[in-house]
């Protein structure tokens, strides 16, 4: 199957790839690089720099390798940017979507596998977060992710493409940058390495639901194999507080110095974990990784 990845130089697209080829798809990346890096190209896909916005780069890039599927990672996913710059956040998530959405119209591609995110439900009314929880964003992120769940479901009706959209618990994992939702386990992680002094934000009793980046693109690749519609989570359903994330990693790493505390940041939520009971059902997905298997595997890469 031949299938678009946009953003596929990034740290979730970047594993998307790697895993679509070793099942045998064949895969075409589209990145602008401003956030992903060359480092993680994939040799054995072929490599378009375009950015999303820009709708005849975009064009082209469609004409050229003519995509079954388009599996779409290309975002502005730091929650703090999204509060300070909401121009930039909408253009890349909404308007950057829509023209990817147009040119599946345009060029005729079965399906797309959307990347959302936990942030839409905003604070949890309850804790498992599933899927009908009301959608309730407290950043412009989360909305900017939201939105675009719609237009997808809009399009699908209106012009014969099936979807998969796959709400991301907290994303962490090999290859990422300290920014977005999972971006607490990166900075730990350089802090730690490199013997500096860590942070947390708040009292360190908020939860996150942290499942790891190569499930993550496991579930991708379930999905773009599918041919129905659905909205899942993607998630380990466990809480995980931040202070219980440092212990972990303190041991893993070996490192001896106690941890900081700063104000809590605006826009941020207390507690979230979100289900993965429908993902079971729709994907057949289970997650592999624990959290200390994860961060064990990341310690082992960059040993």
């Amino acid at each position: 199957m031949k299938v678009a990845v946009i953003g596929g130089l990034g740290f979730i697209g970047s594993h998307i790839v790697d895993i679509l080829i070793s099942n045998n798809h064949e895969v075409a990346i589209y990145d602008d690089c401003s956030t992903g890096t060359m480092d993680n190209l994939n040799k054995k896909a072929s490599l378009f720099i375009g950015d999303i916005l820009q709708y005849s780069d975009l064009n082209s890039f469609f004409e050229r390798t003519k995509p079954d599927v388009v599996c779409h990672h290309a975002a502005q996913i730091d929650v703090q940017t999204s509060l300070k710059e909401p121009r930039k956040d909408a253009s890349i998530n909404i308007m950057g979507t829509i023209n990817v959405l147009e040119m599946c119209v345009r060029h005729k591609v079965k399906r797309i596998v959307y990347a959302s995110s936990a942030a839409i439900y905003g604070n949890p009314k309850y804790l498992g977060v599933d899927e009908k929880h009301e959608k309730n964003p407290e950043s412009f992120y989360g909305l900017s992710k939201e939105i675009p769940e719609r237009y997808i479901k809009m399009y699908a009706k209106s012009h014969n493409i099936s979807y998969g959209i796959l709400r991301y618990a907290n994303v962490y994992g090999p290859r990422q940058k300290a920014k977005g939702e999972g971006g607490v386990v990166s900075i730990f992680t350089n802090k730690m390495k490199n013997n500096e002094e860590c942070y947390i934000y708040g009292n360190g009793e908020q939860t996150r639901d942290f499942v790891f980046v190569k499930d993550i693109a496991l579930a991708n690749l379930l999905a773009i194999e599918k041919n129905d519609n659905f909205t899942v989570n993607i998630s380990t359903a466990l809480e995980v507080s931040v202070n219980e994330l440092f212990n972990i990693m303190k041991k893993v790493y070996n490192y001896k110095k106690e941890v900081n505390y700063l104000p809590a940041r605006e826009g941020d939520i207390l507690k979230s974990y979100l289900t993965n009971d429908l993902a079971k059902i729709k994907l057949n997905f289970t997650y592999y990784y624990s959290l200390i298997k994860g961060i064990k595997e990341m310690a082992k890469l960059d040993a």
